[in-house]
């Protein structure tokens, strides 16, 4: 009993948190966000809905499909209370390792470098960038590998996007990217520290991460919605807009395997998945076909979201075998390919 408590009481704590996207402040700026859009939408076209209508469409937010959004956060907030994800998150320990080698391969003492405030802000800022682009690596291996797709299809499945769908995730997929960002993201902290910085603590506002406090502060909570948020076809090369990460779900054939990145669009630039919106697009949401055909929903209930991509992704990697076995070409497939 003692541990439902505390698990509630950490449910509700999300209310006052900086620390996580959709907790309240960040809400509350989403939603002041989103008036300064539906007023200016409003006088330029003929739309007169209320902007609460605006804000929660009743064909979204009655969805079916937000509905499991809902299970999905609360199964992953569970997941996290129990100490599982923690587990997963070593970059402390890695950074530590990588400190001590550097100082034995060196000097053999370390020498505490100047902590300024550039320092840390620069700091801060690379370590933001790394974890970024493991993000983006996750989020891309998880589309083009057949044994990874079926645990990031649950999220791809989502046929409306409300702020919970970032949450609703597979806990193999985040489990993945937290061991992608603990070693890749542990090494550049144990450098930094060594060399530039002399400390692991970033730069922060209200407790959290200044850049993270930004983005989501910016329209973090609109990547996820029905709210087309546009940066601008020069800044779209930077950061991805709300309006990219809708493209990214949406089930029309030239947005598959487009806008992988997280925060930064510039992975994208780089590796050749950027997609930049001219203008506006209709979007539809949901798994297709590789020609586009709308797949029905393949996770009508938790359970399903929950194990049904063990037994998928276990035949892929069976299909696979057999190929090989075989000695036939592997056939590189991405239907259906197209988010966090």
């Amino acid at each position: 009993m003692d541990q439902i408590v505390q698990f509630l009481e950490q449910l509700a704590g999300t209310a006052v948190s900086f620390d996580m996207r959709i907790s309240g402040p960040f809400i509350l700026s989403t939603i002041i966000l989103s008036f300064g859009i539906w007023w200016f939408t409003a006088r330029q076209g003929d739309d007169r809905k209320s902007f609460l209508s605006f804000l929660l469409p009743k064909d979204v937010y009655a969805h079916k499909s937000n509905l499991l959004d809902i299970k999905l956060y609360l199964t992953n907030r569970l997941i996290a209370f129990l100490g599982v994800t923690g587990a997963l998150v070593f970059t402390p320990v890695v950074a530590y390792k990588v400190l001590v080698v550097l100082t034995e391969i060196t000097t053999g003492e370390w020498q505490l470098p100047p902590q300024t405030w550039t320092r840390v802000a620069i700091a801060t800022l690379l370590i933001v960038m790394a974890s970024d682009f493991c993000k983006y690596w996750a989020h891309r291996l998880h589309h083009e590998w057949d044994a990874l797709w079926p645990f990031h299809a649950v999220h791809h499945s989502a046929e409306v996007l409300t702020p919970l769908t970032v949450a609703r995730a597979h806990p193999i997929e985040g489990f993945i990217r937290l061991l992608f960002i603990s070693v890749f993201v542990g090494v550049l902290q144990g450098v930094l520290v060594w060399a530039f910085v002399g400390t692991t603590s970033p730069i922060t506002i209200a407790g959290a991460n200044v850049f993270y406090f930004i983005f989501n502060a910016a329209g973090g909570n609109l990547r996820h919605s029905h709210i087309w948020l546009s940066y601008g076809r020069i800044v779209e090369h930077i950061f991805i807009s709300p309006a990219q990460h809708q493209i990214h779900h949406s089930r029309a054939t030239e947005h598959f395997n487009k806008n992988y990145g997280s925060m930064f669009a510039i992975w994208d630039w780089m590796f050749g998945t950027l997609y930049v919106p001219a203008k506006r697009e209709t979007l539809t949401f949901g798994v297709a076909e590789a020609d586009g055909t709308p797949i029905q929903q393949p996770y009508e209930t938790l359970g399903a979201a929950l194990f049904k991509p063990f037994i998928e992704s276990s035949q892929a990697i069976f299909r696979s075998w057999r190929r090989r076995s075989e000695k036939r070409p592997i056939v590189e497939r991405r239907a259906s390919k197209a988010d966090p």
